[in-house]
């Protein structure tokens, strides 16, 4: 399965499997004639004032897994599941599902533990979740302590899973290994691909793996008129349904970064074909999206019928939306897929995307198909960006680009980047539901959002003007954003 092992215990990082970087500064068309040989020349950071973790991104997938405890095998400050928490009940409301709540232990790994190890404490931790929650399922994710001091969590969970007769799956998401905390993404794919996912009894041909976040649900009132059933993982999914990943007919994903790493390993596997197309986001990528989808589930004629008939629904608020933003200035920074997918759509809006930052970039993906290369497709459709860079997520370099470019509009997804947008004065969109904004509809939901933004400039200039940003005016005077990065 090329660079997918899933006879290993763990996944192989993103840097060495995809060639990840985390920092570039230049144009998009260049960074993307680089990546296809894995070339890319990356800048070193000589000044970083924050990072994150990959042990972040994969409890953002276990924690919200319906029915599965997750026992953290760390010291407590590396635990963290009230956000998770908040998240969670929200995801919960908006899909109409039941409450949960977040089934979390952490091993508050001590200095004790770090000389003589922790093994006997962890296997008393994950007692406790079982007989504290009754879990289907119990994760054990490790940690940078439980990594450097060699514990083996892979004998815990041989040992005690005959016993509790329920999956127990070791996640090795260490944040030490990777510079990328997107790697947590496939460090919970792999365990869920090793100890979860189960042979077919059957195939579904009406069933579509669709690997999302938490949020509302799209996709199974659009996958409706085609007669398709969504199977929406992984978080506020069941055990159950992550098992049955391997009957469905093919598996597609909100982006890239999140899916293409156990699509590919289902289709190697399993047989379940991966919809090689960019995610749907804006209205020609949802085109070939939908194309795609209907290619894998034999629904060719129902797929144009459908396409016809959504861009005839939408054409009017369309329409008005591109009188009113025809011109506007946007500029982009997010996560790496969807940071290309929110650049589509404010194309599609009309708007002029003047500056794109990701938060990181993978410079192929684990099935290296060109279709999947959405960065590619975003230059070839649209034209160069000439402002295109790579940045996981700097405050100091952030203000600096906002400042030069001056944007009308910053679109995002996390709130942070969002805050940082709003203190220099320029409307900033948080896209936070990757679902609100995917399809035909999505177009419509996200330009109404930027209108919005927009009529609000007036409080944008009030908080600009009254923040105190916490850098010297040697650095806000200084024109070059990338002055800590040496080729």
């Amino acid at each position: 399965m090329g660079n997918i092992n899933l006879n290993t215990t763990s996944v192989e990082v993103r840097d060495h499997r995809i060639g990840t970087i985390i920092s570039y500064h230049g144009s998009a068309s260049q960074l993307v004639e680089e990546s296809r040989g894995k070339s890319v020349r990356e800048p070193k950071r000589t000044f970083t004032q924050c990072s994150d973790c990959s042990q972040g991104c994969a409890e953002t997938l276990t924690y919200m897994i319906r029915g599965a405890a997750v026992v953290i095998h760390s010291p407590l400050g590396c635990c963290n599941p009230a956000v998770q928490y908040v998240a969670g009940q929200a995801g919960t409301q908006v899909r109409n599902l039941p409450p949960q709540k977040v089934q979390a232990i952490s091993t508050n790994i001590s200095i004790k533990e770090t000389v003589y190890g922790g093994v006997a404490k962890l296997r008393t931790a994950v007692l406790e979740a079982y007989k504290r929650f009754s879990p289907s399922a119990i994760f054990v994710q490790s940690s940078c302590a439980a990594g450097i001091i060699g514990d083996d969590i892979e004998s815990v969970a041989d040992e005690l899973e005959p016993e509790l007769n329920i999956p127990i799956i070791p996640i090795y998401c260490e944040g030490f290994k990777s510079k990328t905390w997107a790697s947590g993404f496939d460090a919970v794919f792999h365990g869920v691909l090793r100890k979860i996912v189960k042979e077919p009894k059957t195939k579904d041909k009406d069933l579509v793996n669709v690997f999302n976040f938490q949020g509302c649900d799209a996709f199974t009132p659009f996958f409706e008129k085609l007669g398709l059933k969504p199977n929406l993982v992984v978080p506020l999914s069941t055990v159950e349904m992550l098992a049955r990943m391997s009957e469905a007919v093919c598996s597609t994903h909100i982006c890239e970064t999140l899916g293409t790493y156990v699509s590919e390993a289902l289709e190697k596997k399993y047989g379940v074909v991966q919809v090689k197309a960019p995610s749907p986001y804006g209205i020609d990528w949802t085109d070939q999206w939908v194309r795609a989808l209907c290619e894998a589930t034999g629904r060719k004629e129902a797929g144009e019928k459908l396409i016809a008939a959504e861009h005839e629904r939408i054409k009017e608020p369309l329409k008005k939306l591109r009188e009113k933003l025809s011109g506007k200035k946007a500029y982009i920074f997010a996560g790496h897929s969807y940071a290309h997918n929110l650049a589509n759509i404010a194309r599609d809006l009309g708007m002029e995307v003047i500056g794109v930052t990701t938060l990181h970039h993978d410079q192929i993906t684990d099935s290296d198909s060109e279709e999947l290369n959405t960065l590619d497709k975003l230059v070839k459709s649209g034209g160069d960006i000439k402002n295109f860079s790579v940045c996981n997520r700097q405050p100091y370099i952030m203000v600096k680009l906002l400042k030069k470019i001056k944007p009308d509009v910053l679109l995002t997804r996390h709130n942070n980047i969002a805050v940082v947008g709003t203190k220099v004065g320029i409307a900033s969109i948080r896209a936070t539901d990757a679902n609100v904004i995917a399809l035909y509809d999505g177009v419509i939901n996200l330009g109404n959002r930027i209108l919005e933004g927009l009529s609000s400039q007036k409080f944008y200039d009030n908080v600009a003007a009254h923040v105190k940003l916490p850098y010297t005016q040697w650095w806000l005077q200084n024109e070059d954003p990338f002055l800590f990065e040496t080729r």
